[in-house]
């Protein structure tokens, strides 16, 4: 059995969408964009699951827990994975993206299967997964699926089952283990590594190029906030005691940014918080933002869409639009992972 990786998680999930019964994020807006989140660190963190060598054969079945209901439901894989990439990535990407986010889908959740077989959560009631939209990855059911691409059903919903077929049953692995499948919808150009993202070293969620991001649609964007709202979203996220100074120009500065341009600390007033946190305060799309001051307004410009770790949605798009392969584009996003079937 390879060696065991401790994963302390120290993350405030990405998205605030609202669940819809068995969905387990939302997907109707991470599909039309590419996703914000992804799979991360949750869900995975506590411990490395056991050697897959001692489990033979493919995952063809998951369970759910309905949090909303109790009731714990039965899903086959291949449907699983088909509404993993219907909720996660656009329909109109290339085949070989598709094929990535198959094979990523598939592998986070033989990888939290294999945790619970281990180590069950109480909470899950036995279930692989919930549709616990902060936890657990996206998933459409096909009548879900059906509503959501209206006349255009037949053709995406078709190409992503030809998609998931073709790679049904691989997954990405590192010393022998099911990996992490961090995937954000797009990076500000080098993707971040997990460390900087989410305080945990893991040796294939490391910074690497992905250039071609920076020409996806609203890689840029700006945020403008008046200083009462911008007082307001500041307070109520990080404390109604928040000291803010006189001059408006010094309520925030950026105090250190990672190689991949995230924001890691930035000084509020006299607070010390990370970029993370600022993110979510303002609902940015990413922390990799810069801010200037407009006289009474707050300008943010923010570069990419999501954590920033692991494959970038939109730089697989690009990838396999230039002729890379479904694999090539796997083993670009987690060096030194392994792609192999069950």
């Amino acid at each position: 059995m390879k060696r065991y990786l401790t994963l302390a998680l120290a993350l405030a999930f990405f998205i605030t969408f609202a669940p819809m019964a068995l969905v387990f994020s939302a997907g109707s807006v991470r599909a039309e964009t590419g996703s914000d989140g992804g799979a991360s660190l949750e869900g995975a963190q506590e411990s490395q699951p056991q050697d897959k060598s001692e489990k033979t054969g493919i995952y063809d079945t998951f369970t759910v827990l309905d949090v909303s209901t109790g009731e714990v439901i039965s899903v086959s894989a291949r449907d699983y994975v088909i509404g993993a990439v219907c909720a996660e990535m656009p329909a109109t990407f290339e085949e070989e993206a598709l094929k990535a986010q198959a094979v990523s889908a598939y592998t986070y959740a033989v990888r939290q299967c294999l945790r619970e077989e281990e180590n069950p959560t109480q909470e899950l009631c036995g279930a692989d997964f919930s549709n616990d939209p902060s936890k657990y990855q996206g998933y459409y059911t096909r009548a879900q699926a059906e509503q959501f691409y209206g006349e255009n059903f037949d053709e995406y919903y078709g190409k992503i089952e030809t998609a998931v077929d073709s790679v049904y049953g691989y997954v990405i692995t590192y010393e022998d283990q099911p990996i992490i499948p961090a995937f954000h919808s797009m990076s500000a150009g080098v993707t971040e590594s997990a460390e900087n993202a989410w305080g945990t070293a893991v040796e294939y969620l490391v910074p690497v190029e992905s250039a071609c991001d920076k020409e996806a649609p609203k890689y840029l964007e700006e945020v403008r906030l008046d200083k009462e709202t911008l007082r307001e979203k500041l307070t109520g996220s990080l404390g109604a005691d928040l000291a803010l100074p006189e001059d408006f120009t010094k309520w925030l500065a950026v105090n250190e940014v990672s190689s991949s341009g995230t924001v890691l600390s930035v000084s509020v007033g006299d607070t010390a918080v990370s970029g993370s946190d600022i993110r979510e305060a303002l609902s940015l799309r990413s922390a990799n933002f810069e801010v200037r001051f407009e006289g009474d307004v707050a300008v943010f410009t923010t570069k990419g869409y999501g954590h920033g770790v692991g494959m970038s949605q939109y730089g697989a798009n690009f990838m396999a639009q230039s002729g890379k392969s479904w694999t090539e584009i796997l083993e670009h996003y987690y060096p030194g992972c392994t792609v192999e079937k069950l």
